[in-house]
C-alpha cells in the first residue's frame, strides 16, 4: 500500500496544533503529528461507531486489549497476556500514573536527555525530582545509554527510570543487551522501570525494536510499558494509550489505580487503537515507506544545501534531530528558523541543556514540502 502526504490545501483545513499554532506562510515541521491520511479501516471504524451514536462512556471491554496482544506477537515475537493490560487517555497518563505507584513524595527518578520534553514535567507532577544521566555519545558508533551513570544513580537513590524506548528525539533503538542490563540493575537496586514505547510500530525496517518487558525475568519484575496506536497511526487526539504488565508484581502494583484512570480512557480512542493494530497494518507499512524515502531524502538535500547541519538518520518514527552549531544559530535555532526561513521547529533546549544548537525536525510530510523547507533553511544561512 502506498501512503502520500495529504497538499498542503487540504492539511490546513485540520483544527490539530500542527495546522492551528503558525499562519499559513509557515511549514509546521514540528510537533509530532503526520501528514498522511487516516487509515481506512480505523475512518471506518469511527464513522460506523457515529452511525450508531456509541459517543457513551467506555465499558468493560477487552478487544484493544486482545488487539494489542495480537500486534505485539506478529511484529516483535512478543507474547503479552491480554489480561495485564489496562487502558486510559494517553501515554502521559501511563507514565505519570505509574510513577505515582512505583516512588514517594520526593524520590528521584532517572531520565536520559536529550530526551522527550514532558518527561521533565511528567516526574514532577508524580512527585518525583528528576535524576538526569545523559545519554552517551560517539562520533563512531552514535548514541547509548550511559549505564554506569544509570547504575551510579540508582546507587545514590534513585527508585525509578523513565526509559524511552525508542528514544524521542534521537529515533534511537535501544538494543536487547541494553535492555537487559538496565533489568539487571532495576532488580539488583529493587527499582521500577516505566519504559515509553509508544514510537515502537513505527521502528524502521533496519532496525529491529525490543520491547523492555520481553528481555528478562528482572524485567517483568521490575517494568511497566505504556503503548499506544497513537503515534504509529497518527491518532494522538482520540486518547487511548496502555499500562502493559507482564508479572503478577507489576499487575499487583496497577491495582492500586483508581477506577478514573481507566474509565476516562476514549471511547473513539478504543475503538480506533483496536482497528489500527487489528486491520491498519498495511497502511503502517505503507507510512513507514514514505517515512524511510523521506529519511534518505532528508539526508541528500542537507549534504546538498546544508552540509554544516549535522545529522544521523534516526532508527525510528520520522524526526530528525539536527545539529545546526557549526550555523551560529544559538542555543535555539528553532527561532532563526520560524523568523528568518518560516520553517516552524522544535527547540533543541526543550529536551534538555544538551539540546542547546540543536532542533527538531518532523520529516512525516510530503517530498515537496520537506525540499521547500530545507531549501528555505539554506536561503537564510549567514
Amino acid at each position: 500500500m502506498t501512503i502520500e502526504a495529504e497538499p498542503l490545501e487540504k492539511l490546513r483545513a485540520r483544527t490539530s496544533e500542527k495546522w492551528r499554532a503558525y499562519p499559513d506562510d509557515v511549514l509546521p515541521l514540528f510537533v509530532a503529528e503526520m501528514d498522511y491520511p487516516l487509515a481506512d479501516p480505523i475512518a471506518d471504524a469511527l464513522i460506523a461507531a457515529v452511525h450508531r451514536s456509541d459517543t457513551g462512556y467506555v465499558g468493560p471491554d477487552d478487544r484493544v486489549q486482545r488487539a494489542f496482544a495480537g500486534f505485539a506477537a506478529d511484529s516483535w515475537g512478543w507474547e503479552v497476556d491480554a489480561s495485564r493490560i489496562h487502558t486510559t487517555t494517553d501515554i502521559s497518563v501511563v507514565i505519570v500514573e505509574s510513577l505515582r505507584l512505583a516512588i514517594r513524595p520526593g524520590d528521584r527518578v532517572i531520565i536520559n536527555p536529550p530526551v522527550y520534553a514532558p518527561f521533565f514535567e511528567m516526574v514532577p507532577e508524580a512527585g518525583g525530582v528528576i535524576d538526569e544521566v545523559p545519554l552517551l555519545f560517539d562520533e563512531g558508533t552514535g548514541w547509548a545509554l550511559d549505564l554506569a551513570g544509570i547504575e551510579l544513580a540508582f546507587e545514590g537513590g534513585a527508585r525509578a527510570f523513565l526509559l524511552c524506548n525508542p528514544h524521542n528525539p534521537l529515533g534511537l533503538v535501544h538494543t536487547a543487551d541494553e535492555l537487559r542490563a538496565v533489568a539487571d540493575l532495576a532488580a539488583r537496586y529493587d527499582a521500577i522501570v516505566v519504559s515509553d514505547e509508544v514510537h515502537a510500530p513505527l521502528t524502521h525496517s533496519d532496525a529491529v525494536f525490543t520491547p523492555f518487558l520481553s528481555v528478562s525475568d528482572a524485567a517483568r519484575e521490575h517494568g511497566i510499558a505504556a503503548h499506544s496506536a497513537s503515534k504509529g497511526w497518527n491518532i494522538t487526539g482520540l486518547k487511548c494509550a496502555a499500562f502493559v504488565t507482564q508479572s503478577e508484581r507489576m499487575s499487583g502494583l496497577l491495582t492500586a489505580l483508581p477506577g478514573e484512570v481507566e474509565t476516562r480512557t476514549g471511547t473513539f480512542g478504543r475503538i480506533a487503537n483496536e482497528a489500527a493494530y487489528q486491520d491498519s497494518r498495511d497502511w503502517l507499512a505503507g507510512a513507514l515507506a514514505a517515512i524511510e524515502s523521506n529519511r534518505a531524502l532528508l539526508t541528500s538535500l542537507l549534504a546538498q544545501y546544508l552540509p554544516e547541519v549535522r545529522y544521523r538518520e534516526p532508527q525510528a518514527s520520522y524526526l530528525a534531530w539536527l545539529d545546526f552549531r557549526e550555523l551560529g544559530w544559538g542555543d535555539d535555532p528553532s527561532i532563526h528558523s520560524l523568523e528568518q526561513a518560516r520553517v516552524a521547529l522544535v527547540a533543541g533546549p526543550d529536551f534538555g541543556e544538551q539540546g542547546a544548537g540543536f532542533a527538531r525536525l518532523n520529516f512525516a510530510c510530503s517530498p515537496s514540502v520537506l525540499t521547500e523547507a530545507v531549501l528555505r533553511l539554506a536561503a537564510v544561512t549567514p
